[in-house]
C-alpha cells in the first residue's frame, strides 16, 4: 500500500505532492524501464528498482534517483543539497527562500 502526501510551502504556497513508494520500475524485453504500481502484485515482483522523486534544495529542481544508479547532486545545478519529495517536512522552500514545507493534513491518498 502507498501513502501519497501533499507538502506546501508556508512562503510561497507551492505544492509538492509525493507517493512513499516512489516509481517501482522492472526492465522489459526491449531493454525499457517500465513502471508499476500498487495494486498490481504480479509484475511488482519484476521490479528490480525504483526511480525516487527528489527535489533540489538550492535551485528547485524536480528529478528522479534511481536506486541501481545513484546520484548525489542535482542535474541542473550540481548541488549536492537533495531531498526526496516524501522527506520535505520542514525543508526550506528553495523557490522563495522563505518558507519550509509543511505536511497539508487534508491531503492523503491511498493506494
Amino acid at each position: 500500500m502507498a501513502e501519497g502526501l501533499m507538502f506546501v510551502c508556508s512562503g510561497c504556497g507551492k505544492c509538492i505532492k509525493a507517493w512513499s513508494d516512489g516509481n517501482p520500475y522492472y526492465i522489459d524485453s526491449r531493454e525499457q524501464k517500465r513502471y508499476v504500481y500498487h495494486p498490481d502484485h504480479e509484475n511488482l515482483a519484476r521490479c528490480v528498482g525504483n526511480d525516487v522523486p527528489h527535489m533540489c534544495l538550492s535551485c528547485g529542481e524536480l528529478f528522479n534517483v534511481d536506486s541501481q544508479q545513484k546520484t548525489d547532486h542535482c542535474p541542473k545545478c550540481s548541488s549536492k543539497t537533495l531531498s526526496a519529495l516524501i522527506d520535505l517536512l520542514g525543508k526550506a522552500c528553495p523557490l522563495c527562500h522563505a518558507g519550509v514545507f509543511q505536511k497539508d493534513l487534508l491531503h492523503h491518498p491511498i493506494s
